[in-house]
């Protein structure tokens, strides 16, 4: 595991607006567009939208998290993505542990989130089970998709780590 800082998101940083750029465009190949459901900048602009970044011990950049709000107690994590260069380092898991650690502070009951379901995403998936994600309908906005795989973890039932 690398020391990592984590630090709210400065969106007149050109270093996240490439790296979430990386991120739209590693997803773009793996399903039609009518199935892609990350946020882009703008989006992660939004109010209610909570966004972090990691830094590695030389300051480079190398994960981001974010939550949005779907509904009272229920957020959405989103713009989870490590630099490709160093997945496997554990940067994916703190920054889902913060993630979900901020959620529980406020008084969140539930996080939720959409992810791929094709091979792409595996590792993905298998991160987020380990913490106790489990596979659930679709919520909020979202609509039953062979595309997408729709996850939750309830917060009340889950120990402050």
């Amino acid at each position: 595991m690398i020391a990592l800082t984590i630090r709210p998101a400065d969106f007149a940083d050109a270093a996240l607006l490439a790296f979430l750029q990386a991120h739209l465009d590693d997803l773009a190949p793996t399903a039609p567009a009518c199935s892609q459901h990350a946020l882009d900048v703008d989006g992660l602009q939004r109010p209610g939208v909570r966004v972090w970044t990691a830094r590695s011990a030389d300051a480079a950049l190398v994960g981001t998290v974010a939550l949005a709000p779907v509904d009272a107690g229920h957020e959405e994590l989103k713009s989870m993505r490590t630099d490709p260069a160093r997945r496997g380092a554990g940067i994916g898991a703190t920054m889902l542990r913060h993630a979900i650690d901020d959620a529980r502070s406020r008084g969140v009951r539930r996080v939720s989130l959409e992810t791929g379901s094709q091979p792409f995403f595996a590792p993905a998936r298998a991160l987020y089970a380990k913490h106790g994600f489990v596979e659930c309908p679709p919520f909020g906005s979202y609509r039953p998709d062979p595309n997408s795989t729709f996850m939750t973890l309830p917060l009340e039932d889950q120990p402050a780590r």
